[in-house]
């Protein structure tokens, strides 16, 4: 064999093992797909506002893809997660607004009536991406048969924390077990090296109180939506939740998504929960001595408590069509170009971890395992066990989690400002409004 020949064949060895290629995704014999968008067509598109400047990067690089190859102009406005969820009922309300809307958790359960039918959409990525995840179909897909939503992904919680601190603190791996995780948020403050984590109205953030109450065996609602958060499981999780508290840097109750973030980087916790966010800007940070900390981070999974399995919240991303749209085959032809390996890899990328894939088939793309540090976000949506657990999701489950009951009253408790006993009272009280309508 000649030197350029085997050039050549090693060039394109590289090139195929570096690119992903579409004919060999798992159900694309299977998959099939016809729909043409209506002439003249134009969409609106409402999003929460990106934590890493990759993801809206990579997103709007895909917008002007997909009007090129259509000639449809798509305009995408950004919110913050905490405006996009009332903007969304708005446009239910109304019958007018965004003809799609990118949103949290189960809002889309909030009203499901009017919302347009994905499930031909929805089966067709399936099969082609190797299956969606329990916990997808869980939040878009609530009975078990009509999808009301596409799922996106999620932005993993996990625990981020400074591995020089954790080791001065005497812990050479992070602790795997609620015990210990409590002994080393004790031995950090005492190093005046403290943690914290969100007790505000935070969307993402505020979710680690879920796995608190989980941790212990709590839950909002059993399996038939009885609510039964006022119980000694729950009791249990809120008196650990006090000595876990007490080692907080002050001010966490007032925290909202972007505050840890900040504290974090600021060098005032040395461990929080937070999506990737938080290594991805310390990475890219044109100050130095913010880059230089992207070395001692590190992520790791929640600790498991009694129970003895992990119990993963993390934040759920859907999107949903509005039945009031105009161009309902062109919402729809948007959304399953986006989601399209050609588009929908290079977003993940992009955004460098940050959103969990909602499909199986996208678990295997290079930038879960390029950077070691990002793996640990790889399966948020195939472990999480969806808000509303363990019930059944739909307007109440929704309209709970809006409301933040668990949150709240996690940070009742745990800061002393009512007793467990009251704080669990209270929360029976509002989950009992919503689940008996």
């Amino acid at each position: 064999m000649s030197d350029n020949r085997r050039k050549f064949l090693k060039k394109a060895s590289a090139g195929a093992a570096a690119v992903s290629v579409p004919m060999l995704w798992p159900g694309v014999a299977q998959a099939q797909w016809a729909n043409q968008p209506e002439k003249g067509a134009k969409l609106r598109v409402l999003r929460w506002k990106r934590f890493v400047q990759g993801d809206e990067d990579a997103y709007m690089v895909n917008v002007k893809k997909f009007s090129e190859k259509y000639g449809i102009d798509v305009r995408v406005d950004n919110e913050g997660w905490e405006d996009v969820r009332p903007k969304a009922a708005v446009a239910a309300n109304t019958g007018g607004g965004p003809d799609i809307i990118l949103s949290t958790n189960d809002d889309a359960n909030l009203y499901p009536d009017k919302l347009l039918d994905v499930t031909d959409l929805s089966e067709y990525l399936g099969k082609k991406y190797g299956g969606w995840y329990p916990g997808a179909q869980a939040y878009c897909r609530p009975d078990g048969k009509k999808w009301i939503a596409v799922p996106l992904g999620c932005a993993g919680s996990m625990i981020v924390y400074r591995q020089s601190m954790v080791k001065a603190a005497g812990f050479d791996a992070f602790p795997k077990s609620t015990d210990d995780f409590l002994k080393m948020m004790k031995a950090l403050k005492d190093k005046g090296t403290p943690g914290g984590m969100a007790l505000g109205n935070a969307t993402g953030d505020g979710l680690w109180c879920n796995w608190l109450v989980w941790a212990f065996g709590g839950m909002l609602v059993d399996k038939n939506n009885k609510v039964v958060i006022d119980s000694p499981e729950t009791a249990k999780a809120l008196e650990y939740g006090k000595e876990l508290y007490a080692t907080f840097i002050p001010g966490t109750l007032s925290w909202l998504d972007p505050n840890n973030n900040k504290a974090f980087l600021d060098g005032q916790v040395s461990v929080t929960n937070n999506g990737i966010s938080i290594y991805y800007a310390a990475k890219n940070s044109q100050d130095p001595k913010v880059k230089e900390m992207t070395g001692d981070i590190q992520h790791a999974s929640f600790p498991v408590g009694p129970v003895g399995q992990p119990t993963e919240s993390h934040l759920f991303f859907n999107q949903m069509i509005f039945k009031y749209t105009k161009f309902p085959k062109a919402a729809k032809e948007f959304l399953r170009f986006m989601m399209e390996q050609e588009q929908f890899e290079p977003w993940l990328t992009g955004a460098g971890g940050y959103v969990a894939p909602p499909l199986d088939a996208y678990a295997k793309i290079p930038v879960w395992t390029a950077d070691p540090k990002n793996t640990p976000y790889r399966d948020a949506v195939k472990n999480m066990r969806p808000a509303g657990y363990a019930g059944k999701l739909g307007y109440a489950s929704a309209g709970a989690g809006a409301d933040f009951i668990i949150v709240n009253m996690v940070a009742e408790a745990i800061s002393g400002s009512k007793t467990p006993k009251e704080a669990m009272q209270r929360a029976q009280q509002r989950a009992e409004r919503y689940y008996k309508v």
